[in-house]
């Protein structure tokens, strides 16, 4: 994900007329960044799954009996969605 994104930060422009067309850009004329850029969304929804299938199985052994570990995890969890969302509406809602 951090490569993938590095790529993907070097071609991107956040500008508000331009962030969609700069997305464009990389993937119909950056070499395989259409491939880079696919690796990245599908490397999050991946990421997430494991996430969730990690909260699954401490909600099945109980680990949230361990409560300083289980808010630490739900801390964890947050930061992480907030950075997807980020990362998700970066080119301003055009995907």
């Amino acid at each position: 994900q951090i490569l993938t994104g590095l790529f993907l930060a070097m071609h991107y422009t956040s500008d508000i007329s331009t962030a969609f067309s700069s997305v464009t850009h990389i993937c119909r004329d950056v070499n395989y960044g259409w491939l880079i850029r696919n690796m990245h969304a599908n490397g999050a929804s991946l990421f997430f799954i494991c996430i969730y299938m990690h909260i699954a199985r401490g909600l099945y052994y109980g680990s949230y009996l361990y409560k300083e570990t289980w808010n630490i995890g739900v801390v964890l969890l947050l930061l992480v969605m907030m950075t997807a969302f980020v990362g998700y509406v970066l080119p301003w809602g055009q995907m």
